[in-house]
């Protein structure tokens, strides 16, 4: 049971790991958003066989955000609003003029 636990969470990292890497901002929240629904859905499953089942599929599914991602790079936007301005790896907000 401890490494079934161990590799769930370790799945979970991992997904949300990836889901960072997309180049587009929207794609990114809705795969940081869709992980953890999933996570947070099936948290207090019991029956070991549809853990695996559940596990089978989140392994899947980060097989197919590598690849998404690994994509999405070679079709890099400019930034949207929403995103702000990177600064020394920093989120910055946007400074006020003086009047």
């Amino acid at each position: 049971m401890a490494e079934t636990a161990q590799t769930a969470r370790s799945l979970y990292r991992h997904l949300l790991r990836f889901s960072t890497r997309f180049a587009a901002y929207n794609f990114r929240e809705y795969a940081k958003r869709r992980t953890r629904d999933a996570f947070r859905e099936h948290q207090n499953e019991a029956d070991p066989k549809t853990i695996q089942e559940l596990i089978a599929r989140g392994q899947k599914e980060l097989r197919m955000l590598q690849r998404q991602s690994m994509m999405s790079q070679f079709f890099q936007q400019d930034r949207l609003v929403v995103e702000g301005r990177l600064r020394a790896g920093r989120r910055v907000e946007e400074e006020t003029l003086p009047d």
